[in-house]
């Protein structure tokens, strides 16, 4: 599962602009989208038994 985020996480960090067609001329999407990897990262380390 974490492959797959990871991977997702990437294409839309790297090419969401193409992809997606937002405009994001001060990162303030890009910065988004790493914070919630990181906070899915986090609640998931915290989840685990």
């Amino acid at each position: 599962m974490f492959g797959l985020a990871m991977c997702m996480f990437i294409g839309l960090f790297a090419f969401g602009q193409q992809l997606m067609g937002w405009s994001d001329p001060h990162g303030q999407v890009q910065l988004g989208l790493f914070m919630a990897f990181m906070a899915g990262i986090i609640c998931g380390y915290r989840a685990k038994p």
